[in-house]
């Protein structure tokens, strides 16, 4: 019985003609269509490179940008398979573009930078007022090999919990107001730094380690919200870290650590007060984006260990979940 079906019958080469159709029409069409995929792709790739053009002066819209612009890059798969789906080699074309540049702003933290075991190791953690488990936070944080660490948001009624629990491991300790600082080496010279919110978030201490002295910074800034009706709110934030930024450039020693829920990434130009004389242990020695909030499915890197005076970080992680909202994070250092 012959075949009335055309697409179905054998063509030249023994290629049916549904193939050859398939072929010519991708040939003939490549180049004329995927315009709005391809302005996408473009779009895509200008936010990632021009982010700090974005301005904040409206909902603090460029700081919500760069919180979590990594997350952008999600955009390159999404694109290329419509791109493909629509048989356009403009929209593939285009689609190089914030591949590149994406690769370009965090590749480098795709790769594991770790440089072997450092002289000591620090560890911050944002515990949550609201842990569901104190006393599993406190066994993480003993067999963390820390000897330096901070916690932020310690609610009055869990601070014996911490003291008590860490005092074998710590001899060293000091809090102020809802933040702390234990240590296995001395702590001494423990100043409050008024980050302008009426309360007590942040101090420096000296901590003496082997290798010679330390000022340690630790700091917990205001939370930022997203609101329908406001944007990103981070204007207390951003107060808080320019008097952080202020104390630390006036810091008389010349290595210094900061220890803290900075409620806010590398990327965020607000910060810049703070990350401009600073640099990331995860950024330097870490293997991924470190995300550290919220616990539950990590989304951005909020909490942070920073350090300048030659402190070169030689591995930074990211610690397994436990009662917070929060997860812990952790670097060695060579002094």
């Amino acid at each position: 019985m012959a075949q009335t079906d055309e697409a179905a019958a054998p063509a030249e080469g023994g290629q049916p003609a549904a193939r050859r159709f398939w072929r010519a029409s991708w040939r003939v069409g490549t180049w004329r269509r995927g315009w709005v995929l391809a302005l996408l792709a473009v779009l895509t790739a200008g936010l990632l490179a021009f982010h700090s053009w974005v301005p904040n002066a409206i909902g603090n819209l460029g700081s919500l940008l760069e919180t979590f612009l990594p997350w952008l890059g999600l955009a390159v798969p999404v694109l290329l398979v419509l791109a493909l789906l629509r048989r356009s080699a403009l929209a593939l074309v285009a689609v190089l573009l914030p591949a590149v540049v994406w690769l370009n702003l965090f590749g480098g933290l795709l790769t594991d930078k770790s440089s072997g075991k450092g002289d000591f190791t620090v560890l911050t953690h944002n515990v949550a007022a609201a842990n569901s488990d104190p006393a599993g936070t406190v066994r993480m944080l003993n067999g963390s090999g820390a000897q330096i660490i901070a916690l932020e948001e310690l609610a009055s009624n869990a601070v014996t919990t911490y003291r008590n629990g860490l005092a074998a491991g710590y001899p060293y300790h000091v809090v102020e107001g809802t933040v702390g600082l234990w240590s296995k080496y001395p702590i001494s010279d423990t100043r409050v730094v008024d980050i302008k919110i009426g309360w007590t978030r942040a101090f420096r201490a000296t901590v003496t380690t082997g290798q010679g002295p330390l000022a340690v910074y630790v700091a917990h800034l205001p939370s930022v919200r997203v609101k329908f009706d406001g944007g990103f709110t981070a204007g207390q934030r951003d107060v808080s870290a320019q008097a952080l930024g202020d104390a630390i450039e006036a810091e008389p020693l010349k290595k210094v650590l900061l220890l803290g829920d900075l409620n806010g990434t590398m990327n965020d130009r607000s910060l810049a007060p703070v990350t401009s004389q600073l640099r990331s242990a995860q950024g330097a020695a870490g293997d991924g984006f470190g995300f550290s909030w919220p616990a539950a499915f990590p989304m951005a890197r909020i909490d942070q260990i920073l350090s300048k005076g030659g402190l070169k970080p030689t591995d930074s992680r990211v610690l397994p979940a436990d009662g917070s909202d929060h997860l812990a994070v952790a670097a060695d250092y060579r002094y």
